[in-house]
């Protein structure tokens, strides 16, 4: 499948950024993205870069935390040996997979190794994706004493039945739990909901959306399902299985949402994005749309990395051709599966990512332009709204 990422120059085989990538750097606030593909489950519509235990080699639980700091410590070098100056992290984001599958001292290790290694700067904003059935009290206790600030629960769905057709595993009675878990410990919390699965009905997306904001989140994002091909969730499809997704209705299970959640005071920023305030946005997600500069990281697959507002991207030598799973995309991007890792000259904005959902949909949100709406100024169609942990 084709890469939605702007073509460049092949990586040179030294793994330096070129010249310019210093550019205007110190203008550009930097963010850390480190990759954790671990997951207890496969879910039927995932196709990231993520693996169940038994489906990873060369790569364990126990000793990831390890390649991830000599990662880090890598790109530091790089960095400096490249002549981008020295900034520190203004956001990291701990995306997968599920990190939380680690135990929450390798994450802080993790975090450890960016503060020693950049630096953190005043507020800054540290996220971690969970499942709500991969965390309890003590784990979000030593998650927030160590500097991380927001959690993303992977809730998907507040009713069972949807839950069991996506393959998620966790009882929809925990969200409650670990919301309130992470409240008490001081954390930021940000709900990711899925609509337009199969079989789900409005009332079903209604009663989502209910539970949700009732819980009183500071972020919600809301996903229509994307079905990938090559995934489980596209073979049952095919065979019949289930049915097929009906953009029209996730059009209106979109618009339902934005209903919902600006009559409950949440903002919409971003496609899939809705915040109490402009203090509650994901930083992390509005620096990619915004061309800053970024350094992601996957010790398992490629070690590939880059830093995308200097329109940059950095390869070791050893790294095969193939996808490129050090690179986070915003919220529905899609990385490269066939090409190889090249440099871009212009910023990693997803904005030729594919438009979802029907023509009706995408006018829609087309003609809502919040100041830092991420519309592709040429065509106006917002990127393909399907990530989700």
């Amino acid at each position: 499948m084709g890469s939605a990422l702007p073509l460049g120059d092949p990586a040179p085989r030294d793994g330096l950024l070129p010249a310019s990538a210093a550019v205007g750097a110190s203008e550009r606030d930097f963010g850390v993205y480190l990759h954790v593909p671990f997951c207890r489950v496969r879910c039927g519509y995932c196709d990231f870069n993520t693996y169940t235990a038994t489906e990873l080699r060369g790569a364990s639980q126990h000793d990831y935390a390890g390649q991830a700091v000599a990662e880090v410590e890598s790109a530091g070098r790089i960095l400096r040996d490249s002549g981008v100056p020295d900034r520190e992290a203004a956001t990291v984001f701990f995306g997968g997979g599920t990190p939380t599958l680690l135990p929450a001292v390798d994450l802080v290790r993790m975090l450890d190794s960016v503060r020693d290694t950049w630096g953190l700067a005043d507020g800054a904003e540290v996220t971690t994706e969970a499942n709500p059935d991969s965390v309890d009290a003590a784990y979000l206790d030593t998650l927030a004493a160590a500097g991380f600030t927001r959690v993303s629960f992977g809730m998907q769905s507040a009713v069972p039945r949807v839950l069991a057709t996506l393959e998620r595993t966790h009882d929809p009675e925990r969200i409650p739990l670990v919301t309130g878990w992470a409240r008490d410990a001081g954390l930021d919390v940000s709900l990711d909901l899925i609509y337009g699965t199969p079989g789900e009905t409005r009332a079903d997306w209604r009663a989502s959306l209910e539970q949700a904001i009732g819980l009183s989140p500071n972020h919600i994002s809301a996903y229509s399902l994307i079905v990938e091909d090559g995934t489980k969730l596209a073979r049952q499809i095919r065979r019949g299985e289930l049915a097929p997704v009906d953009e029209d209705t996730q059009a209106e299970f979109y618009e339902l949402a934005d209903e919902l959640l600006d009559a409950a005071g949440y903002g919409w920023y971003e496609v899939s994005n809705w915040a109490t305030d402009a203090a509650h946005r994901s930083r992390h997600n509005l620096a990619y749309w915004r061309s800053q500069d970024w350094w992601g990281s996957d010790p398992v697959r490629t070690a590939t990395s880059a830093a995308c507002g200097g329109g940059t991207s950095s390869t070791p030598p050893h790294t095969p051709t193939g996808s490129s799973p050090g690179t986070h995309l915003p919220q529905g991007a899609r990385p490269s599966t066939t090409r190889p890792a090249r440099w871009s000259g212009s910023s990693c904005s997803p904005a030729s990512g594919r438009a979802s959902g029907s023509t009706r949909s995408r006018r829609s949100v087309a003609a809502r332009s919040p100041v830092s709406s991420p519309m592709n100024s040429s065509t106006r169609k917002p990127p393909s709204p399907g990530r989700s942990n």
